[in-house]
């Protein structure tokens, strides 16, 4: 079922329910959001917006973003999601490789405090486009990587590929939908290919434009949201926010963690003080489905692994010969299922490279797989480095320190070294109160888990580690720290 049949079906459903609810407080029904997606899409049809054209959407996490891609899929245009915590030169880079043929701002949709405001001048009211086919390889949507190692690549997923997600995510199951909170940009993978699920959820969607944690939680105890999900950073975050004890939490009665490596301490403190089962998630924008735990699975995966693959999902590790490794030995973590990209936009060099020859997607994330099939990641190949012949992997060396209990948050990158080529500097956030450790108190913490040669050699006390646009710990600025003093 494509993601226009969807929303169809959901509006016939769950009609007058709230699909989605501004900060603002303005709510979005699902019948509404079938309706106005409709007008939208048959104005756009008047500008000229027709099947194959890229609608670039730069705007923040509000209704409209899902309106007009809604309607692009309507008209079987393609829609771009532009990151807007993104500086405006990256945006441009963004905006270079979609190649759109309107790019919308949030100065061109005038946002809106009802429903009957929303878009207006972007509408024909009472109008619909012509229907299009359900063209399984029509292209639907552009998701763009972060660009943290070059310039961002176009993900291309088409009805097919969304289609697989969904089936992966909820199979065929229409209702039960959850009180979510948005955590992302809406230009991030999740929003943009796991719509059609949401939609046959049948739930409410929270809307913060500017995500933050004390805004998340103060959205949990008004809206009793029941559901959360967000990065390791944002959950940390929250965690360690001032008023976290203060807050009514009881409405949540689950949370996932994915986006990123959490470490240990982070998923056991999350799941004893929010005191709800925790699944943590896996897979990069080009698989858009990985690995994952359940919430009934024995505590320790989530700490330790980041699941087995899901339903599906073919996870093989490799060498840098293609070759399967034994379980147990560090590999490159590919995956295979029908969710995975279509392709590079416009790039069928950077394409080619990114699939192994059985079309299984290169995550760029090295792992090994332990005796009960669940991954282990040991971190990304291009943030590994050599102390003195021996390989190091920093994701490895920060889930040990971050169990110390004065630190909140680590990050280790390399510097340069005459002597052993590279050392391991850690960055540390010291928690709440307390003083950051010293660096020898810090390794001695970490002397009975890790090599010697994997210890941090130099310590850097910060109050907040730099973050990405996807607020992600941003290590380029860290290694950029280092080389400047």
């Amino acid at each position: 079922m494509t993601l226009t049949s969807c929303l169809a079906e959901a509006a016939r459903r769950f009609a007058d329910a709230p699909a989605y609810v501004a900060e603002n407080g303005l709510e979005l029904s699902y019948s509404e959001l079938h309706r106005l997606s409709d007008e939208v899409a048959a104005g756009l049809s008047q500008r000229g917006i027709g099947a194959g054209d890229v609608l670039a959407l730069a705007l923040p996490t509000i209704p409209e973003y899902f309106v007009c891609y809604l309607a692009a899929a309507k008209l079987g245009a393609i829609t771009a999601g532009v990151n807007t915590r993104l500086s405006p030169v990256e945006q441009d880079a963004v905006l270079r490789v979609a190649g759109p043929a309107l790019v919308l701002r949030e100065l061109d949709v005038c946002v809106a405090t009802t429903v009957d405001e929303m878009l207006d001048g972007w509408r024909v009211r009472g109008a619909s486009p012509d229907p299009i086919d359900d063209d399984p390889d029509r292209p639907i949507a552009l998701v763009f990587t972060s660009g943290t190692t070059g310039l961002p690549k176009g993900v291309l997923f088409c009805n097919r590929q969304l289609d697989a997600v969904t089936a992966i995510d909820v199979g065929d199951r229409w209702g039960g939908g959850p009180r979510a909170l948005a955590s992302t940009s809406l230009a991030h993978l999740g929003p943009m290919t796991k719509l059609a699920g949401n939609l046959r959820g049948g739930g409410t969607t929270y809307l913060m434009r500017k995500w933050s944690a004390g805004t998340a939680l103060r959205a949990v105890a008004e809206h009793g949201i029941n559901f959360l999900g967000g990065i390791p950073t944002q959950v940390a975050l929250m965690l360690e926010h001032p008023s976290f004890e203060s807050t009514d939490l009881s409405s949540v009665q689950a949370i996932v963690i994915g986006g990123g490596p959490a470490t240990p301490a982070l998923v056991r403190h999350a799941r004893a003080r929010f005191g709800v089962p925790l699944a943590v998630r896996y897979s990069c924008t080009e698989a858009a489905i990985g690995c994952g735990t359940r919430f009934d699975d024995p505590p320790e995966d989530a700490e330790v692994s980041v699941g087995r693959a899901q339903a599906g999902v073919v996870l093989s590790l490799l060498d840098d010969d293609d070759k399967p490794v034994p379980d147990g030995e560090v590999g490159h973590v590919c995956l295979r299922s029908g969710a995975v990209m279509a392709g590079y936009w416009k790039d069928p060099e950077a394409t080619g490279a990114a699939f192994t020859p059985d079309g299984s997607v290169r995550t760029g994330d090295l792992g090994w797989i332990d005796d009960r099939s669940r991954l282990h990641l040991a971190g990304r190949s291009k943030e590994m480095y050599v102390r003195g012949g021996y390989n190091v992997h920093p994701q490895e060396v920060e889930a040990v320190l971050a169990e110390h209990p004065d630190v909140a948050a680590v990050c280790v990158v390399p510097r340069p070294d005459d002597v052993m080529g590279e050392i391991g500097v850690a960055f540390v956030v010291a928690r709440g109160g307390r003083q950051a450790p010293a660096l020898e108190s810090l390794r001695a913490f970490g002397a009975d888990r890790l090599a010697a040669y994997k210890l941090p050699e130099d310590l850097r006390v910060v109050h907040a580690l730099p973050l990405t646009s996807m607020d992600k710990v941003d290590r380029k600025a860290l290694v950029a720290r280092l080389a400047g003093s």
